[in-house]
């Protein structure tokens, strides 16, 4: 059985910019833990990618804090996390989930046995999003969430994402 990492939106802007928050700060060292706990090969990230009219787009009206603009400082991964991805295949993604992620993996999931664990930012936003979308495209595979490598706009925001998680048979781990 293959077990992939999948390190979602581990970008500046989530953790320390634009909107950044004091947990998400606090799980960066378990986040580049859990990077390091796997082989480099089975590592995959995502990044959320917008252009300069994001304040146009749906979800610059509802979210209106232009976040994550390719090419800018807050659109790169951190540093010692980017690091450790030397090699993965990272997907950038103008929306929450990543449907190109969901049909690669499940491309591979039908060619040999896989489990997939999700980290990274936002709970409530992103990695539910990923998490949901992986679900529904291989309803037969092992998914799991590390609560201790993730954290949420808000931490009720982030318990209450775990919780829709785990009502949807995603295993929710160091909870």
């Amino acid at each position: 059985m293959r077990k992939i990492l999948i390190v979602i939106d581990m970008q500046n802007d989530f953790i320390d910019a634009a909107l950044g928050t004091k947990e998400a700060v606090a799980i960066v060292e378990a986040v580049r833990e859990k990077i390091r706990s796997y082989p480099a090969a089975d590592v995959i990230a995502t990044m959320d990618t917008h252009t300069e009219q994001y304040m146009e787009t749906q979800e610059g009206k509802y979210l209106p804090v232009p976040h994550c603009i390719r090419g800018s400082e807050g659109w790169q991964i951190r540093s010692d996390i980017a690091e450790l991805l030397t090699g993965a295949k990272i997907y950038e993604k103008p929306t929450f989930g990543s449907t190109a992620m969901a049909a690669d993996l499940k491309a591979l999931a039908d060619q040999e046995e896989i489990e997939l664990e999700l980290v990274g930012l936002c709970t409530d936003i992103c990695v539910v999003s990923n998490a949901l979308l992986l679900k529904a495209v291989m309803p037969e595979v092992k998914i799991s969430v590390d609560a201790s490598c993730c954290a949420g706009v808000t931490p009720e925001k982030h318990l209450a994402a775990l919780e829709t998680m785990r009502s949807c048979q995603i295993q929710v781990l160091n909870a």
